[in-house]
């Protein structure tokens, strides 16, 4: 698997940047960059599914490793979703099943470091470089609004 890096600088504290990412509000908004119609269910507790969907009900079914409000969140990433079911493991998903999304937010001066860090196949890399700093302007965007 590959892994990817990206990072941002926010004018915001991390109670600020923490929500934006994982709201029932902002989140659909910078996850639009990636496709129309994202949302995110979940009870938001570590050891708990979270599925990632788009306006069709097809996306992830994704396991939240670690949570640590404020501070850390990594998912795992365990299989698709297709009209809302989710779908049994075939030979393309046992590619990338497994693989990791992690958000680390440290503060300092009022400003907050955002990295993303995701392992994915060769396939999705150039993909991701080209869409997850557009998202992570968004989320910057989201943050330094108020």
């Amino acid at each position: 698997m590959e892994r990817l890096e990206f990072n941002i600088d926010i004018n915001a504290s991390k109670q600020k940047v923490w929500n934006v990412l994982w709201n029932d509000t902002t989140y659909p908004q910078w996850t639009a960059v990636f496709t129309e119609g994202s949302r995110a269910e979940s009870d938001w507790k570590e050891g708990s599914k979270v599925l990632f969907l788009d306006g069709k009900g097809d996306g992830l079914v994704s396991k939240i490793e670690t949570l640590d409000e404020n501070n850390t969140m990594v998912f795992k990433h365990l299989g698709e979703m297709s009209k809302g079911v989710e779908k049994p493991s075939d030979a393309k998903s046992m590619e990338w099943e497994g693989a990791t999304e992690s958000y680390f937010l440290k503060e300092a001066d009022g400003v907050t470091s955002l990295e993303v860090e995701l392992f994915g196949t060769e396939e999705h890399k150039t993909y991701f470089e080209s869409m997850f700093p557009k998202a992570l302007d968004v989320v910057k965007q989201l943050a330094e609004q108020s």
